[in-house]
């Protein structure tokens, strides 16, 4: 199936960033978004890199009124693909092999939670973890992030991905005590939804040059310790299925972020469990996107409000 209402887009690869200008643009990469995979210095420079692109005007969700321009401005600074996500649609249990690690059955339809709008982080920025979640076993979750691109609602499966702008990586960041049966009373939205814990980017990639989201390798690090790897071909629901899912009595709205789940590997699954701490360093990686880079910070070590922004 080819998402045909992307055909007129003019770009493949686009990223939101700060430019050397002072400004935020939208722009098409010149070259690839690549860096060193050690991440030392990542944080510190807080995702600056020697980067150029071309402008990219106009309303990024149109496929008519926007264009890549010949205009290059130098990249000072990455920023999340959007600038504003109205909804964060998030499936659970999504991987078989992620069921069977954490020794839950199969779901007959696809479980969903949601993330608000102030969760959303630039690649990058620090994820802060409040007072109130800290040593409550804060977790990595690497997800293929799925944008609405187009209005929607009662979607046919088979028609689904006709509606997607594009691809990006997401991170679920949870806490698992309070998405627990104990301090969350077994509910996962407040685990999930603090403030920067849906970190997204590095760009976002048009479904012209990923036919089949569906097969694609998924990998976490921290610190440069391989967490998860996998592949989307593991999804219990494919990505049209939750899409069609999803828009059932329900309209889709452009900006709209999917985030399909997660596969095997989370930390508090491993033995021991390993948890996030404060100062470490996450990368989530998707084959033919890139990779999202996010560092850990506990608000009680951390006084740099305006970072989280």
């Amino acid at each position: 199936m080819r998402p045909s209402f992307q055909a007129l887009r003019p770009w493949t690869r686009l990223i939101r960033f700060l430019g050397k200008d002072g400004k935020i643009h939208h722009g098409e990469p010149i070259g690839p978004l690549a860096w060193p995979k050690t991440g030392a210095d990542l944080s510190a420079n807080a995702g600056k890199l020697s980067l150029s692109a071309k402008l990219v005007t106009g309303d990024i969700f149109s496929s008519t009124e926007n264009k890549v321009t010949e205009t290059v401005i130098e990249v000072d600074r990455l920023l999340s693909p959007l600038a504003y996500v109205p909804s964060f649609r998030c499936i659970g249990l999504n991987y078989a092999k992620h069921a069977a690690e954490t020794n839950m059955p199969i779901p007959k339809y696809p479980i969903l939670f949601m993330k608000p709008a102030g969760a959303l982080q630039d690649p990058f920025r620090p994820v802060v973890v409040p007072a109130i979640a800290e040593n409550k076993q804060a977790d990595w979750e690497s997800e293929l992030a799925v944008v609405i691109g187009k209005k929607c609602k009662n979607v046919k499966e088979e028609e689904a991905l006709q509606y997607v702008l594009g691809y990006t990586v997401g991170n679920d960041i949870s806490t698992r005590k309070w998405q627990g049966s104990n301090l969350g009373s077994g509910q996962w939205c407040f685990s999930k939804s603090f403030d920067t814990f849906a970190p997204l980017g590095p760009s976002l990639v048009s479904p012209r040059l990923i036919p089949d989201p569906n097969k694609l390798r998924i990998q976490s690090r921290v610190n440069g310790v391989p967490m998860q790897d996998s592949s989307t071909a593991d999804m219990i629901f494919s990505v049209p299925r939750l899409i069609a899912f999803l828009s059932q009595s329900t309209t889709l709205m452009p900006g709209d972020v999917i985030l399909t789940g997660t596969p095997e590997g989370v930390g508090f699954k491993r033995d021991p469990p390993v948890y996030l701490q404060h100062g470490d360093h996450v990368v989530c990686e998707i084959e033919h996107i890139g990779e999202l880079h996010n560092t850990i910070a506990y608000e009680s070590q951390f006084s740099g409000e305006s970072e989280q922004q």
